[in-house]
């Protein structure tokens, strides 16, 4: 069956360094075929759609669409609307009054849930339609995938800072304490771990949402690593939380929450400085700093993966071909198939939608405060093949001649 009509493609959630890929490789795969009639951005997403603030792509260049497609962040706007079955009945009327016959949504679990409502407003109305949800996030959380587009980019970052970091460490020593974004999935803090190159490295310490946070333990822990180096870098997911699931940070400070009631974990130092305040007063260490990365890991134009931006794209173009040509709707996975290839695959929206995924078991030491190697060997590949390294000297001292008694 041929369906003739317009494509809506949308953006939603976190921008991302390579969001406008999948933009741009949904926008061009859909104006190749006759049946559809307009391809048009909501512009600020579903709240965009709801509003009829729509411009036409049918009508940009080629050309300008490549250019946005390198260029980081959401270039049709995003949001944080949460739709629920009344505000998604409102999206499908939005559609059915313009004609419209395909919804690519690009985002992450919660615009699955979205793409899926407003599928299933269609087929109670007898409306042929197809929905594609697209992946994207950077935390890497989605179910059925191996990973995400955006993580590579933003892991690439994190692995870089870090690096930054430890060699800054390494020539002035003390504790430095990095915060990463993550509520609920350790995959970015622990990108920190490609920092690892020497015995001797940082991040000595990784903390995680996935495994619960002590304080006392984590004191212990840096007491240990500072009197082995002499220093200690620690990373640690904003997200992290005690045995009850209470985050950490609402321990220490109340902090505030945001538009969906999560309590404010990014765009605040709060978590980093306070930790770092516990190590300054229990242990006694006078050179102390926290950081908290926050909104630079997302858009950052200098850090992006080229297997990520490859695969964006590729998923962008994936949903038009499923919708338009097989006349199929789901949400689009990345699945590895080998060191390093990868195969996409549409899969039922309920396996996505609304769902978390989390570091497996054996990513994370067993101490709960590191990852493994095999952690390591799952992210390389994703950081493309021009991923820097640091080098230290390894040359001799020389022999002292007027302090041959001194260290």
């Amino acid at each position: 069956m041929v369906l003739e009509g317009k494509v809506v493609v949308a953006q939603g959630g976190g921008p991302t360094a390579v969001i406008n890929q999948s933009l741009v490789g949904a926008v061009l795969e859909s104006r190749k075929f006759p049946q559809i009639t307009k391809v048009y951005g909501a512009i600020n997403g579903v709240h965009g759609i709801i509003n009829e603030d729509f411009i036409d792509l049918t009508q940009e260049t080629t050309h300008n669409l490549e250019q946005v497609a390198i260029t980081p962040s959401s270039a049709l706007f995003s949001t944080r609307d949460k739709p629920d079955r009344d505000y998604c009945k409102e999206i499908f009327n939005v559609f059915k009054a313009h004609g419209v016959r395909y919804f690519f949504y690009i985002g992450g679990n919660d615009s699955a849930e979205t793409v899926r409502i407003v599928n299933e407003q269609a087929e109670l109305s007898g409306y042929e339609f197809r929905a594609i949800h697209i992946p994207k996030t950077i935390d890497n959380d989605l179910m059925m995938n191996d990973h995400t587009p955006g993580y590579p980019s933003a892991a690439k970052f994190v692995a870089q800072a870090f690096i930054g970091l430890n060699l800054d460490n390494r020539a002035l020593p003390g504790v430095h304490i990095g915060v990463v974004m993550g509520r609920h999935a350790g995959f970015l803090t622990a990108a920190a771990s490609i920092a690892q190159k020497y015995p001797d490295d940082g991040p000595h310490l990784i903390y995680l949402p996935e495994r619960s946070f002590s304080i006392d333990k984590f004191l212990r822990d840096v007491k240990e690593v500072y009197q082995k180096y002499g220093r200690c870098i620690v990373a640690v997911s904003e997200g992290i939380q005690d045995e009850n699931g209470v985050p950490i940070v609402t321990k220490l400070i109340k902090g505030d929450r945001d538009s969906h009631g999560n309590v404010q974990l990014s765009g605040t130092g709060a978590l980093g400085d306070l930790l770092a305040l516990e190590v300054k007063n229990k242990l006694g260490i006078s050179r102390v700093r926290s950081d908290t990365l926050g909104y630079l890991q997302r858009s950052f134009m200098g850090c992006v993966s080229q297997i990520d931006a490859q695969e964006a794209r590729e998923v962008g173009e994936k949903a038009a071909q499923f919708a338009i040509w097989h006349n199929i709707d789901g949400s689009i996975t990345i699945n590895r198939t080998g060191y390093y290839s990868v195969d996409y695959k549409l899969v039922d929206l309920k396996l996505v939608a609304g769902k978390t995924r989390l570091m497996p078991d054996e990513f994370i030491n067993k101490e709960g405060n590191n990852v493994t190697d095999a952690f390591k060997f799952y992210l390389q590949p994703l950081l493309g093949s021009d991923m820097p390294a640091a080098s230290m000297l390894r040359a001799p001292r020389a022999e002292k001649i007027l302090h041959k008694n001194k260290n």
